[in-house]
């Protein structure tokens, strides 16, 4: 079993996007996978084969692709992340939907979880208290 910590940005986001077809249809497959990162669809094998290593995926070549419980459960935990870091700066620092989206992508690889649980409560704060002093352009 390999650890979310152990795990590369690259990987990651592999498991978000299977994560994201598999609620949309139900498996993924390569061909999918490749389409929707928007990278050749030989590059995707191989990673494939990784996290079916590490027992993050069921896969068989020419098959489909479905997380394990493990898969989806750092797979889920990664989605969340996404979105909450999103809506912080979309829906608090008012940046661009777009970049915010851009920039949480980028960012829910690279904080730790604790750090994550404190921003987490960071926001509820502002959230209870939206006249706290943070303001916005």
């Amino acid at each position: 079993m390999i650890k979310k910590e152990l795990l590369s940005e690259s990987l990651e986001d592999y498991l978000e996007t299977i994560l994201e077809l598999q609620k949309t249809k139900t498996v993924a497959r390569s061909k999918d996978i490749a389409e929707k990162m928007d990278i050749k669809r030989g590059s995707v094998t191989g990673m494939l084969k990784k996290l079916a290593r590490h027992n993050l995926i069921n896969y068989e070549p020419y098959g489909y692709v479905t997380l394990t419980p493990e898969g989806k459960k750092i797979a889920t935990q990664i989605e969340r992340r996404h979105i909450f870091l999103k809506d912080f700066f979309f829906r608090v620092l008012n940046v661009n939907e777009e970049i915010a989206d851009q920039t949480a992508c980028r960012m829910e690889h690279a904080m730790d979880q604790k750090t994550f649980d404190k921003f987490k409560n960071f926001v509820k704060k502002i959230d209870l208290c939206p006249n706290c002093g943070i303001e916005t352009d």
